[in-house]
């Protein structure tokens, strides 16, 4: 299967130039700039940090009081339906109409996007099996379980082959088995070809779990923005070692080696690896120093410590 990462040479999947959205006369977002590359980006923050708002705004749902956006090139401003027709939207609440059945109102659904009635029930048909809801696509959905509605609405989200599905808070109020199972299929249509996805959360592990790209919001201000594949591979060469003996002495060798290096405290230090160099490296320089290393492991810095450094609170805080 292709990889549906957009192209960096193409235009960004999410464009954000200086966004400012107020409601009601509040600034909510405010001067957003930055662009987004990956098949899989997850949008973070503490509630009322703009997500949300966010989410509205590339749908058309408010209007930008200053900036814009633009989906894969094309801009919110003076291509609203275009970019429409880019998208899949799958709502935090439940959003449908009572005494319809599943494959029926997906079929609406694909109507309403512009299919034409045949094309558009076979997708309501075949969306419905690929969330795992074919045996249950005739059934009335004010029946379904909490877990089989939050899949027949990200089946309706994709009921028009979107290429950029919108997932707001996908896997609320869902009890473990049926998280697991919403996240499993997130990441299937992660692999997908053809399609990207920009999921709003405020649960940390669903956003480490599905996305490759993490976008933190505060205050309405952009907080942060990592690629997480970089960091993950980054941080496979990060070390702390607490030791004793000379630490300085240590960590000048270790510089000279071609590790970055930094002190915490006596008998603490942060290593980085070079590429190309492994641990037994500084296995080595410590029998030369006659340095007895107490402590030795991998430091992976989690998503976690990244949105906590970027909204400025402590786990304690929480």
């Amino acid at each position: 299967m292709t990889d549906s990462r957009p192209s960096l040479e193409g235009p960004p999947l999410v464009e954000l130039d200086g966004l400012e959205v107020r409601l009601a006369g509040r600034e909510v977002l405010r001067g957003l700039t930055g662009t987004l590359h990956g098949r899989a980006i997850g949008l973070l923050g503490p509630n009322g940090a703009g997500k949300t708002t966010l989410l509205h705004t590339i749908l058309g749902f408010h209007s930008p009081h200053a900036g814009t956006v633009r989906v894969l090139g094309r801009d919110i401003r003076t291509e609203a339906r275009a970019v429409r027709s880019l998208l899949g939207y799958m709502p935090e609440n439940d959003a449908y109409i009572a005494g319809m059945s599943a494959v029926r109102f997906l079929r609406l659904m694909g109507e309403i996007s512009g299919l034409p009635r045949a094309a558009a029930i076979e997708r309501a048909h075949d969306a419905l099996f690929a969330v795992g809801l074919g045996e249950a696509r005739y059934r009335k959905l004010e029946t379904f379980s909490l877990g089989m509605k939050q899949r027949a609405k990200l089946a309706q989200a994709l009921v028009a082959s979107p290429r950029l599905l919108l997932l707001d808070e996908p896997t609320n109020g869902l009890d473990p088995p049926s998280r697991q199972k919403m996240i499993d299929l997130i990441r299937q249509l992660r692999r997908a070809e053809g399609v990207s996805i920009l999921l709003s959360s405020h649960l940390l592990r669903d956003v480490e779990e599905c996305c490759d790209e993490v976008l933190v919001l505060h205050q309405g201000r952009i907080a942060a923005q990592c690629d997480l594949e970089a960091e993950r591979r980054r941080n496979i060469r990060l070390f702390e070692l607490e030791l004793r003996g000379d630490a300085a002495g240590f960590a000048e060798g270790l510089g000279k080696l071609g590790c970055e290096c930094a002190r915490e405290g006596e008998r603490r230090l942060k290593v980085v690896l070079p590429e190309g160099m492994g641990v037994e490296a500084i296995y080595r320089l410590a029998g030369e120093r006659s340095v007895q290393l107490r402590r030795f492991h991998a430091k992976r810095d989690s998503l976690e410590d990244i949105f906590f450094q970027a909204v400025g609170e402590t786990r304690g805080g929480r």
